[in-house]
């Protein structure tokens, strides 16, 4: 059924349950797996920093990303699962956006991905990339929830 699942990864408990998910499915079907984590290097891409450096700020969140991505690799494993790992770079665009540009090019068929289920303000401030993801993946996108959020 689903060959090629797609997993945006963070470092929350939301982000591993849906990596057990998507484990889960993976083993059922014989899937690939291909984890993601998005690192948004905009932020210290230009002006404003005359007292720090842009290039290693942007190399020391790369490799934070590499670790969040390292760990749930492990994860996957643990549970029999041998995933693809990418990091994908945003230079100040919706996040939601990038993760369903590469789940495309990759030609995944299912998305799994965690949701924090914020309401109200922290909504509104905050907005929510699995909300964004829904409306413009391809896919269907399967939202693991953490009761404890």
């Amino acid at each position: 059924m689903y060959q090629r699942i797609f997993v945006p990864v963070d470092d929350s408990d939301t982000s591993n349950m849906a990596l057990d998910e998507a484990c889960k499915l993976a083993k059922t079907f014989g899937s690939a797996v291909r984890l993601a984590h998005v690192v948004d290097l905009a932020q210290f891409g230009w002006g404003g920093t005359e007292f720090l450096d842009a290039t290693e700020l942007q190399k020391s969140i790369k490799q934070a990303g590499e670790q969040v991505l390292g760990l749930a690799a492990e994860r996957a494993r643990a549970h029999g699962v041998e995933p693809e790992c990418k990091i994908l770079e945003s230079w100040g665009d919706k996040i939601a956006s990038v993760l369903a540009d590469e789940s495309g090019v990759w030609g995944a068929d299912l998305i799994v991905m965690g949701t924090h289920g914020l309401g109200g303000l922290m909504h509104l401030l905050m907005g929510s990339v699995a909300e964004g993801l829904l409306k413009v993946a391809d896919v269907p996108v399967l939202l693991v929830r953490n009761p404890g959020d």
